[in-house]
């Protein structure tokens, strides 16, 4: 309508003017996601029901069962039961997927990696849901939607386009570390048991006496590192496009395990504060010199699924799964997937999921006064009160699981952009790329020309420049790969 119109202005989907589509309105520069941002509100909700009924992103994955066992005492930093003593094992499900395609897709396409992680603990499930990279395209979740309508189906044509792609990391020069990660050798793993996990975000965790840190979680795998080139990964999804699902599920069901360590980085809590880079921006990483990573526990996965759809299609994973000990960081984007999460499940599979087998507390009563609603699968609280406060013997609040007062707020509530001396866009990547040895670099450079190569002139000259602010001879390497010789346009 805007372009029949011939007005370009953004709006709310009734009209209102958006004034700020690049940031969320936040109590202060750090503080939580406020819920009178109706328009973050309105675009994540219609963003969560685009897609039905697989999910809108995350599509195609597989997962397995197994445990998780605490090898190292981390009382000192977490009262979260689960992690309370040596030796103690919590059941636990795994789910690993590609982000940008659909349930039918190939496995083996270059694309980051979901690793969403649910631990049955006594307290509740806690989930832990990251990626196979520890950083992000994006660091506020009101791109979200923008980002993943750019890597999706083009609306004319309907197929992935590049020139959306790289116009979109083009012009959000944020994404430039975690592109370079992404189009490196570790943007097609040979198989989800070869690859590492992160939480990405930062989170904090709170020890007994009440005292929080900042924590940012690695699982690494203990069968090694193993990658597809570029080549291989594309010859693999023409021969089995289901090569990723099939290897996890034939090396359990011969008997196998797949198994991570998981460690983690403690950032004491005002030092976060005062890091050289903004721990709470999910496209940076925070380094293992500053703060080493501290082993806690193995991640076994041994148990297949006896039935995909049931345990696996219809297992739901979301941040805002939270138990005593751990808690959430200002991350803006994190601050938009506890809610965006649990509303994609209640559109997806219904209000009532958390009764599903695969979602529901194991090894924890609930007791609450949510009631009827669409395919209600247990007793629907029998005849008990269905309301409180009430004198009738119905639950009632304990304080044991009272969330933690630590995040001292100040400032406007206003929308804040988080661009500033400590969130360069460009420096990390560098970074990233003078690690690489030699032949890392090149295939590194000759993948970014594969996938850029069809985009549009001015699209390619744009991305290139990012890429020459992380390091000259990085942004060069692509131009002499991709033949361009003339200026870059002004």
């Amino acid at each position: 309508m805007a372009s029949e119109s011939g007005d370009s202005r953004l709006t709310t989907n009734f009209g209102a003017p958006v004034g700020d589509n690049q940031n969320s309105r936040t109590a202060g520069t750090h503080g939580p996601a406020t819920l009178e941002d109706v328009h973050l509100i309105e675009k994540l909700a219609h963003f969560d029901r685009e897609r039905v009924p697989e999910r809108v992103v995350h599509a195609k994955g597989g997962g397995a069962f197994g445990y998780f066992e605490v090898t190292n005492d981390v009382t000192e930093f977490t009262k979260a039961d689960f992690l309370s003593k040596l030796g103690k094992r919590t059941e636990m499900l795994a789910r690993f997927s590609t982000v940008a395609g659909e349930l039918g897709s190939a496995d083996t396409v270059r694309d980051p990696r979901g690793f969403a992680l649910k631990f049955y603990t006594a307290e509740g499930n806690y989930d832990l849901v990251g990626n196979n990279t520890p950083i992000f395209f994006i660091r506020d979740a009101m791109k979200f939607p923008d980002f993943i309508h750019s890597q999706k189906r083009h609306p004319q044509t309907h197929v992935q386009d590049p020139n959306m792609m790289w116009d979109f990391w083009g012009l959000s020069p944020e994404s430039t570390h975690q592109v370079t990660y992404l189009m490196g050798d570790r943007g097609t793993p040979a198989a989800w048991q070869h690859m590492n996990g992160y939480g990405s975000h930062t989170f904090m965790w709170i020890n007994r006496e009440g005292k929080p840190a900042w924590v940012k979680y690695h699982v690494k795998t203990d069968l090694g590192i193993k990658n597809f080139t570029r080549e291989e990964a594309a010859q693999m999804a023409g021969e089995n496009p289901n090569h990723h699902l099939q290897s996890l599920y034939g090396l359990i069901d011969g008997g196998d395990v797949a198994q991570w360590t998981m460690y983690v980085q403690i950032i004491p809590y005002q030092e976060g504060f005062n890091y050289k880079w903004d721990i709470f921006d999910v496209t940076k990483v925070v380094s293992h010199k500053d703060y080493p990573l501290i082993e806690v526990g193995k991640m076994v996965l041994n148990k297949n699924p006896q039935n995909y759809f049931a345990e696996i299609e219809q297992a739901s994973f979301e941040p805002s799964n939270m138990i005593p000990g751990i808690w959430f960081s200002p991350d803006k984007m994190l601050q938009g997937r506890i809610f965006s999460y649990a509303d994609t499940h209640r559109h997806r599979i219904g209000v009532n999921y958390a009764l599903l087998p695969v979602n529901r507390a194991r090894n924890a009563r609930v007791s609450n006064y949510q009631r009827d609603g669409f395919m209600r699968l247990d007793d629907n609280g029998g005849n008990s009160v269905n309301y409180e406060p009430n004198s009738l013997g119905g639950p009632v609040q304990t304080g044991a699981g009272a969330e933690p007062e630590v995040l001292a707020l100040s400032g406007a509530v206003g929308r804040y952009d988080q661009k500033s001396g400590k969130n360069d866009d460009f420096q990390q990547a560098g970074d990233l790329y003078r690690l690489m040895k030699a032949d890392e670099k090149e295939r590194l450079i000759g993948n970014i020309v594969a996938h850029m190569g069809p985009a549009k002139k001015e699209i390619q000259f744009r991305a290139i420049e990012n890429f020459r602010k992380a390091d000259p001879t990085f942004g060069d390497g692509i131009a002499r790969g991709l033949d361009l010789r003339e200026p870059v346009p002004t």
